[in-house]
């Protein structure tokens, strides 16, 4: 159960990320994608901040957070890149 509220969670941070940065989401794979990553990524910056997220909610904040920093590191190293 907690493989498919994980991949539930990844998918929404991931298209509130992507409506949030880009008014667009990535598709129901890219979403998951950039929310589970962004939900790792989420999970250092917290804990780098001594802040921490517990329960469904608290999980999908984190996530989302962390994929719209994932989405704006990416947009910035491929403008660079340009």
């Amino acid at each position: 159960m907690g493989l498919i509220l994980g991949l539930i969670i990844g998918g929404l941070a991931g298209w509130i990320a992507g409506n949030l940065m880009k008014g667009q989401g990535f598709g129901l794979l890219g979403n998951i994608l950039v929310g589970l990553v962004g939900g790792f990524l989420g999970g250092v910056v917290f804990r780098l901040l001594g802040l921490a997220a517990s329960g469904v909610i608290g999980s999908l904040i984190m996530s989302v957070i962390g994929a719209v920093l994932l989405i704006f590191i990416v947009g910035k190293i491929r403008r660079t890149k340009l």
